[in-house]
């Protein structure tokens, strides 16, 4: 937990010392009134944002907003930033576990399977799926989705997350909004390199545990195969996939920006970082970036904890 604060300590003075390297923040905040202010507007409306004071009282106070939850106010729609982030997050949230789920159930028993059989058909065929999935780049794999299974075949929608426009029975059967067809190309997107990253390495976890000599000692013991797999190996191996799989999850929430421009969907990504850039958007930007970073450091701390579950040696005290 020690860790956690800290690592959140400097997250915030980084991005307050970002947002003051890009330059006298008044300019920001005095575009959306127009141009040919005079000095004295300037120097009021300073005063007012508390900008007139020393950096250490503006970023003490920043953080107590922070703390507070008010990450300020968007510069051109002047409302709250934190209820634009509450309206997209879970959007973002939705297609970042789906790509995670994609993930680890393609690529973890790809990564055991190819492990097992190492050095057969069933191992190139895992390894040249790593090779090309991790040397693809997601928006160009998001493209030729659409370009095949969309303008070719026209079997999957190009874009959004939900029809334009749905029959009253299409929602009495989806009241929660949820339509799969268009969840399938943008989870692939996504999922397709952290799969590929999934299945190196639970392939390397499980040959250097495969190797070990406990395992050599179940196998001579007469245990079946699969309980040397799976019983044995795969729990003792589960320590590096757990680790990736926890960042990887916070990883795809901030890296789904790809997949939600290409497939034009509503999440953070896309509204918060793409356009708020575009915008000059300093505390849209800002808060995004914060929630991303309390992600990370909240998913680095579960996956800390599961490695008790997954190794007994481990203990926190």
């Amino acid at each position: 937990m020690a860790f956690v604060f800290v690592s959140l300590i400097g997250a915030t003075a980084i991005v307050f010392a970002l947002s003051r390297m890009a330059g006298d923040p008044i300019l920001l905040y005095a575009k959306p009134y127009g141009y040919g202010d005079t000095e004295e507007y300037l120097n009021n409306l300073r005063a007012h944002l508390g900008l007139d004071q020393p950096l250490v009282v503006q970023y003490v106070k920043w953080v107590w907003q922070l703390a507070q939850g008010d990450l300020g106010l968007t510069l051109l729609s002047r409302r709250p930033v934190i209820d634009v982030i509450g309206e997209k997050i879970w959007n973002t949230f939705q297609l970042a576990f789906t790509g995670w789920l994609f993930a680890t159930v393609l690529g973890v028993p790809l990564g055991v399977l190819s492990a097992v059989k190492r050095g057969t058909f069933w191992d190139y065929i895992g390894r040249g799926f790593a090779l090309f999935g991790q040397a693809l780049p997601a928006f160009w794999v998001g493209v030729m989705l659409v370009l095949v299974f969309s303008v070719t075949w026209e079997l999957l929608p190009t874009a959004f997350k939900a029809p334009p426009s749905v029959s009253d029975d299409y929602v009495h059967w989806n009241p929660w909004g949820f339509y799969p067809e268009y969840f399938i190309l943008p989870t692939i997107t996504i999922g397709w390199g952290a799969a590929a990253g999934y299945l190196r390495i639970t392939r390397s976890a499980m040959l250097e545990v495969m190797d070990s000599e406990f395992v050599k000692l179940a196998r001579a013991k007469g245990a079946s195969t699969s309980s040397v797999i799976w019983k044995h190996a795969f729990k003792n191996a589960l320590i590096p996939p757990l680790t990736v799989s926890a960042l990887l999850l916070a990883g795809l929430m901030n890296g789904a920006v790809v997949a939600e421009v290409v497939f034009a969907w509503p999440g953070l990504g896309r509204i918060a970082l793409v356009e708020a850039v575009n915008n000059n958007d300093f505390p849209l930007l800002t808060g995004a970036i914060f929630i991303f970073t309390i992600i990370y450091l909240v998913m680095n701390f579960v996956a800390d904890m599961l490695y008790a579950w997954a190794d007994p040696r481990i203990r926190y005290s």
